[in-house]
């Protein structure tokens, strides 16, 4: 059975080592997006899928076929051990006691797509924070942000906010200009190589004015972090 990172969204980002997964795979199973993303790469398999909010149902359906006989391939966006369905795969499988080999394959996770994109924002020390609270409880989320913002961290912010839940992402920037300059470069990436992708950098000040969903990734400056003809650079310490 193999929990696969499947990249930002690019095929061009698919690694040979998922390609392969893939491939030798009876049963792809993921949130339909993802599959879709796979197209002509899963042309003919058998795929399972369900809601964003479904990672329970398909994962338990995905590990009683591995049990079964079948090689299975449950996907994920970016890297599967960020965010990502391995923890899950790996619980149920214990929780069942069900008799499968997992294999964890590395993806190129949506904080490298939205670094490079952006220039060498992560080249020191960073922290990356989750906004969204059905998980995890809003207090503890803050309580992340505000020691990441007081120690200096370049921080990445994943699930910043949807429609419906905007608190996190207002506290969470409340918290950040307590600690950080206004003129702290922030850097905004939506769809990191999809065909939709955007990608713009803005200062602290003024990232609540930017258009922010759940499909953005956010990266805020340290307070050496600065930009040079249209990228983020946070400098890695050397004697220049």
């Amino acid at each position: 059975m193999f929990v696969v990172g499947i990249g930002p969204g690019s095929l061009e980002d698919l690694s040979p080592r998922a390609r392969a997964a893939l491939a030798c795979s009876d049963l792809v199973v993921g949130y339909q997006l993802y599959l879709d993303l796979l197209g002509e790469v899963i042309a003919g398999k058998q795929t399972f899928s369900s809601g964003m909010t479904g990672e329970v149902e398909r994962t338990q359906h995905a590990v009683e076929q591995a049990a079964n006989g079948l090689t299975v391939s449950v996907v994920s966006s970016g890297d599967a051990g960020i965010y990502g369905m391995a923890s899950l795969v790996m619980e149920l499988a214990a929780r069942s006691q069900a008799k499968v080999d997992i294999e964890v394959v590395a993806g190129i996770s949506a904080l490298n797509a939205a670094a490079a994109r952006l220039g060498a924002p992560l080249t020191h020390d960073f922290a990356v924070i989750s906004l969204s609270d059905l998980l995890t409880p809003l207090e503890t989320i803050l309580r992340r942000v505000e020691a990441a913002a007081a120690a200096d961290f370049v921080i990445v912010i994943y699930n910043p906010k949807s429609r419906q839940r905007t608190k996190p992402f207002e506290d969470a920037v409340s918290i950040l200009r307590k600690h950080r300059a206004g003129a702290t470069p922030v850097g905004v990436v939506r769809n990191a190589t999809r065909a939709d992708e955007s990608v713009r950098i803005t200062t602290l000040s003024d990232m609540d004015r930017e258009d922010i969903d759940m499909l953005t990734t956010i990266i805020v400056g340290n307070s050496t972090t600065y930009v040079y003809e249209g990228r983020m650079i946070t400098p890695r310490g050397y004697q220049l």
